[in-house]
């Protein structure tokens, strides 16, 4: 038993806490400042329609890190599984099926939207004011898509024993890159939207290049050679099961704000810009809860294959206490500094006015969020695939569209900017509820022996 596995059985909540969870919540706010990086710099440009245009082609970049999770946390989550079972042979063809899986959906992902950029870009809601500013953006985007899917995956995959701090240190390459880069290709170079892009996807490339010789120098049991990939079903099966709640909540997170952003744009470019800056700021809460429950998922897996069930009740308890702790603790300060936070990025007082708003919006649900992830999280690493994709298909879409039409057929422009926020609310009711009926089902399942 390694370093790591003996930390996953053994080591204190705190040691969890700081081994797993820290690294992890780095690298979701890592991912929160690449994500305002962009919307930063261009907002220095004075021009709210690039700001805009970048908003409308977040949806997008998205789906590919959706596509990602299909790979990178089913793939974490089976390997961690594994471990659990001291099951090592099994991990070569793990990562091999997922290498080559996410090079094979970003070649389609480019092969799909570059010969119909226009007309997907009319299909997400650019019109004549963003339309080229879009194009040029998904344009780039799209042709890096492989990098960008290497990259989704394997900070995922390299998580599964523990080493989360290589996650932390590849994220953080990448970061680093885009923001040196982001000013010189837009205000310097004058690139706009398309050096924006470049350096998004170049910062990518620079992460993907230290996880590719992480793997290859430091992890003997992982394989990216072709002749190692496995079609078994013991193989396939869980990687595809334990990414698809993930994988199917993100793709369907990206098109639900993609319908809603197809909705704002009736209200103007401006509304468009002012949602994608408010956005991204309450995306810092949302990350931080994410990154500590899929900091903490190795052990919540390890230990349930290990059948720890003691400790395993006390990772849930006091992973859930911290994400509200976190949770209102940032909730306060994004409601509290709403207009300096705006300010910072653009100083419009369109946008400032309506992104108040949003924003106050944004963070209403922001100290209990974490509960909605963590049930999501322990559906996903205890193997319940089914419960979890279920939970993540009822926040992202199957409750959110449904309130999303009804509410702004009630509000208008207002109930699409609350429409988030009820159906949060809802979802960690829903999600509770199934964590019951999972476990109900299984103790069920063991009292009748398993037949």
């Amino acid at each position: 038993m390694n370093e790591n596995e003996m930390m996953l059985r053994k080591a204190s909540f705190g040691k969890l806490l700081l081994n797993l969870c820290v690294p992890t919540i780095i690298i979701m706010v890592v991912m929160v400042v690449y994500n305002m990086a962009d919307v930063f710099f261009i907002g220095k440009t004075g021009n709210p329609y690039m700001i805009a245009a970048v908003s409308l082609c977040g949806p997008f970049f998205s789906i590919l890190s959706g596509l990602g999770t299909l790979f990178g946390s089913g793939g974490c989550t089976a390997i961690s599984l594994a471990l659990g079972r001291n099951d090592h042979k099994v991990i070569r063809h793990i990562t091999s099926l997922c290498f080559y899986g996410a090079l094979l959906i970003g070649l389609l992902f480019a092969g799909i939207v570059l010969p119909n950029l226009k007309n997907v870009v009319l299909l997400i809601g650019a019109e004549e004011t963003t339309l080229d500013y879009t194009m040029d953006y998904l344009r780039v985007i799209a042709f890096g898509a492989p990098v960008v899917m290497f990259t989704n995956v394997f900070m995922n995959l390299v998580r599964s024993d523990g080493a989360a701090k290589v996650s932390m240190i590849a994220n953080g390459l990448g970061t680093i890159t885009n923001i040196v880069l982001d000013p010189i290709f837009i205000l310097v170079l004058g690139g706009g939207v398309t050096g924006a892009a470049l350096a998004t996807v170049i910062g990518n490339t620079v992460s993907a290049v230290y996880l590719l010789w992480y793997v290859i120098k430091k992890c003997p049991d992982d394989s990216l050679r072709l002749s190692d990939i496995r079609f078994r079903k013991e193989i396939v099966l869980p990687v595809f099961t334990l990414g698809l709640p993930l994988a199917f909540g993100t793709i369907l997170m990206s098109v639900s704000q993609m319908i809603a952003n197809h909705m704002m744009i009736q209200y103007g470019s401006i509304a468009v810009a002012a949602q994608g800056v408010a956005g991204r700021v309450a995306m810092l809460i949302s990350m931080v809860a994410m990154g500590i429950c899929m900091g903490m998922q190795p052990a919540v897996s390890y230990n349930y294959a290990a059948g720890e069930e003691t400790r395993l009740r006390m990772i849930i308890r006091n992973t859930g206490i911290t994400t509200v702790v976190a949770g209102s603790v940032l909730s306060a300060f994004c409601f509290v500094f709403r207009s300096e936070v705006l300010r910072f990025f653009i100083d419009n007082q369109e946008i400032l006015s309506l992104g108040k708003l949003m924003l106050t919006a944004a963070v209403l649900v922001g100290p209990v969020y974490g509960l909605y992830q963590l049930g999501t999280t322990y559906l996903q690493a205890t193997g319940k695939a089914g419960y979890a994709t279920t939970a993540s298909l009822l926040n992202k879409g199957l409750l959110f569209l449904p309130v999303l039409f009804l509410l702004h057929e009630l509000l208008g422009m207002h109930g699409i900017i609350y429409a988030s926020a009820v159906t949060d609310a809802f979802s960690i009711v829903a999600v509770y509820g199934l964590c019951i009926l999972a476990d109900r089902k299984e103790k069920e399942y063991a009292l009748a022996g398993g037949e």
